[in-house]
């Protein structure tokens, strides 16, 4: 599963039109992302309408210290984990005051992270929505993707559960 840019623009294309639809604003947290899924988002006119902004929390102590998730929770699970990509959602929310916060942690390689493999990724967005606060999704990407390949698939994972979230399906 090789993801393309034209892939990625039109997953964000379509994110950034059903927020500005519904008049609801996103921020972003990202870590093995390392700011790509902000900067997709920033390829998609009018996307200052709904974009609050980002935080690259690669370093671990920046997603307690910054974002405020509970580093006994990080140093009990690690960063890999779907309480740690859900606190990073909630927090880039709260920090930058957006209605959705969407999250990116997990492990693009080369070599396996604290005991987690290469293509284990965790996606989370909260915000409003008819099932709840939160989504999180666990990918288990394949490591032939190799780096890049493996954050693109995130940052495609990323976006489309933004836009099934704001959508409401």
């Amino acid at each position: 599963m090789s993801v393309d840019d034209q892939e990625l623009l039109a997953a964000a294309a379509e994110a950034v039109a059903l927020l500005r639809e519904r008049g609801r604003t996103v921020a972003v947290a990202e870590s093995l992302t390392g700011g790509m899924v902000c900067s997709t988002l920033v390829g998609i006119p009018k996307v200052s309408e709904v974009l609050r902004g980002g935080v690259v929390a690669y370093a671990t102590e920046i997603k307690s210290d910054v974002l405020g998730v509970d580093a006994a929770l990080i140093a009990r699970q690690s960063p890999v984990d779907p309480d740690v990509a859900d606190g990073m959602a909630v927090g880039v929310a709260e920090v930058l005051r957006a209605d959705y916060g969407l999250s990116t942690t997990g492990v693009a390689g080369p070599d396996p992270q604290d005991g987690h493999p290469v293509g284990e990724v965790y996606v989370s967005v909260v915000g409003p929505g008819p099932d709840g606060p939160s989504w999180t999704q666990q990918l288990a990407l394949d490591p032939s993707l190799g780096r890049d390949g493996i954050r693109r698939a995130a940052v495609l994972e990323a976006l489309t559960l933004l836009r099934d979230h704001v959508d409401g399906t």
